[in-house]
């Protein structure tokens, strides 16, 4: 058995489309020409148009940006430095994750598993060290007094 799949091209959906229009003015037409010269009153609705207004969709739940992020970073076995609410920065290489922890692998001192409620904020070691090194200490910016 050969089957084959069949593609509408655009002009027969505009023809369709075209014939839809046409019998929805003309069913239109027939319907309000019974109602006293097409007028409507106060109180009802009226007819909706032939176009629909389509409402947007709300953006969905999980974008799976967060997913990509985590998949990235296991595979290329980047330290990451978890800041926790209390203040505390743990760092380590994700292991892996799931959708309330991450489990931490560190060098010198246990794994951990920390639940995602508690991290206020994740980023990548070498931004701390790079963000060290630029940093000028306040002191020396100001102008040092010259004692006589």
């Amino acid at each position: 058995m050969n089957r084959k799949l069949i593609r509408t091209t655009l002009a027969d959906v505009k023809a369709r489309r075209e014939q839809n229009h046409q019998r929805e003015r003309t069913n239109g037409h027939a319907q309000s020409g019974g109602m006293g010269g097409g007028q409507q009153r106060p109180g009802q609705p009226q007819p909706s148009s032939s176009v629909q207004v389509r409402k947007r969709q709300p953006p969905p739940a999980e974008t799976h940006a967060e997913i990509y992020y985590y998949k990235k970073q296991i595979d290329a076995h980047t330290p990451m430095v978890l800041v926790l609410l209390d203040g505390e920065e743990v760092e380590g290489t994700i292991e892996w994750y799931d959708r309330g922890a991450l489990k931490i692998n560190r060098r010198s001192a246990p794994n951990l598993l920390v639940l995602k409620r508690y991290i206020k904020y994740i980023y990548k070691a070498e931004e701390r060290v790079s963000n060290v090194s630029n940093m000028t200490r306040i002191e020396d910016d100001l102008p040092h007094s010259v004692e006589n």
